[in-house]
């Protein structure tokens, strides 16, 4: 007989408006968002003190200072985020190999069998919270379930520097009663088109049938289907093979010369190729995104026989394909440049013909 699981969802709380908190101690206690107080900037992070006034993550910067005047910002420190981050994910190997990373912040751990020995999914828990504030001086909270789906849930149940369990007993219960608006991967349009169909709790998407979720919802249908039963079979999957590697920036104006498009193009591929260079994992695909001042998106992708491993390169195909837009139809407020199709992957390579996609 196989051991029921026990999964543990670790999400740090406000993580890196935490960090600046904790090495600028004159910002305790005050609203901060890391980010910029540009009239294009958006906030990367609120601490809970600026949430109060309703910041929140990926709002505009804008926004977010006319709900709280006194908002300080903070530029964000990124390679600190990620340094703290590998003390965190060390403490989770003392407990399991079994870490799933999902960002620098999160991460789910499967504990069944943890290599302390704890009694239960509980004590680990705590130990592990406790564990990272002595480290770190920072705060996590944790959900603890016998899934991930459910772990992911609990974690934001107790929020912030809480932990919460929801037990086999509970899980169906548990998610009947949820507004499908709560559920994780249930997105904001999705969450919409359930209430107009009459969904709007996880008890009344378990009414629904596996066929009209199909019929509706597609391939998400089976899910759907099965997180309203509290049902999540997913593995903890350590060490999942990284996929991309993109940056992007948004202009401060909306530009319109296609030299300054370039400029920052060239400006997102160097910091691909520096993570690119410093990973040592080199790609197959050149994507470049453009978002004009309307909103609308163009992407232009080329997928290579062999791997770029050559910055002059990238540069030559990221400049190749943000020429292939031209003319320019708007201003444009956003450039990005993402490398993909790592070598560890499964698509076979195809030609190097320019493939266009006009999302």
């Amino acid at each position: 007989m196989s051991l029921q699981r026990k999964i543990i969802h670790i999400d740090m709380d406000a993580y890196y408006a935490s960090v600046e908190q904790r090495d600028r101690p004159e910002l305790a206690g005050k609203p901060v968002a890391v980010g910029y107080p540009f009239k294009r900037g958006v906030v990367a992070a609120a601490s809970y003190e600026a949430r109060t006034f309703g910041v929140r993550s990926a709002m505009p910067s804008t926004t977010a200072q006319r709900k709280c005047p006194e908002l300080i910002f903070v530029a964000p420190r990124f390679e600190v985020y990620r340094a703290v981050s590998r003390q965190i994910r060390a403490i989770f190997l003392q407990y399991t190999a079994l870490v799933e990373p999902l960002s620098l912040d999160e991460a789910y751990l499967d504990v069944t069998e943890n290599l302390r020995r704890l009694p239960s999914a509980s004590d680990t828990g705590r130990e592990i919270r406790a564990r990272i504030f002595e480290w770190t001086g920072l705060t996590a909270s944790a959900g603890i379930s016998y899934n991930k789906f459910l772990a992911k849930l609990a974690s934001d149940y107790k929020k912030p520097n809480g932990q919460y369990v929801i037990t086999p007993a509970m899980g169906p219960a548990f998610v009947e009663a949820l507004a499908v608006g709560k559920f994780h991967g249930v997105g904001p349009v999705t969450a919409e088109k359930m209430n107009k169909l009459g969904i709007v709790t996880g008890a009344d998407l378990k009414a629904r049938s596996l066929e009209f979720l199909i019929k509706q919802f597609g391939k998400s249908g089976p899910w759907y289907y099965a997180i309203a039963r509290g049902e999540d079979d997913r593995p903890v999957e350590p060490d999942r093979p990284r996929k991309s590697s993109g940056s992007e920036t948004t202009f401060g104006e909306d530009v319109t010369d296609p030299a300054a498009v370039e400029r920052a193009v060239l400006e997102q591929a160097g910091e691909v190729w520096a993570w690119c260079e410093k990973a040592q994992m080199f790609g197959a695909s050149v994507t470049v995104k453009l978002k004009y001042a309307d909103f609308r998106q163009l992407t232009r992708s080329r997928t290579l026989t062999h791997l770029v491993t050559q910055q002059e390169e990238l540069n030559d195909i990221a400049l190749t394909l943000t020429r292939s837009i031209y003319p320019l139809e708007n201003g444009v407020r956003l450039v990005g440049v993402t490398v993909s199709h790592f070598p560890d992957e499964d698509e076979h390579l195809e030609s190097g013909q320019l493939d266009f996609d006009f999302s």
